[in-house]
């Protein structure tokens, strides 16, 4: 014999569609925005060494990052 938790009815809360976000109308994924600045962030890390990739990409860094949480992301 086994014991099996009955699970509760769905209710109105549990189904309801999340709030959408403000900031993100269109529901982008953190994928597919800012794809200027997440362009121009991996061609600069792919242009430097491993070692140098962070001090020479933090201008282009810090606008995707900003571009990023204009979107809502909590980057």
């Amino acid at each position: 014999m086994s014991v099996v938790a009955k699970a509760d009815a769905p209710t109105a809360e549990s189904c309801a569609i999340p709030a959408k976000n403000p900031l993100n109308p269109q529901g982008l994924k953190p994928c597919c925005a800012c794809p200027q600045t997440k362009s121009e962030r991996d061609d600069c890390f792919l242009r430097y060494d491993p070692s140098e990739a962070p001090s020479k990409c933090a201008d282009v860094l810090q606008k995707h990052i900003a571009c990023m949480r204009s979107y809502g992301f909590n980057v």
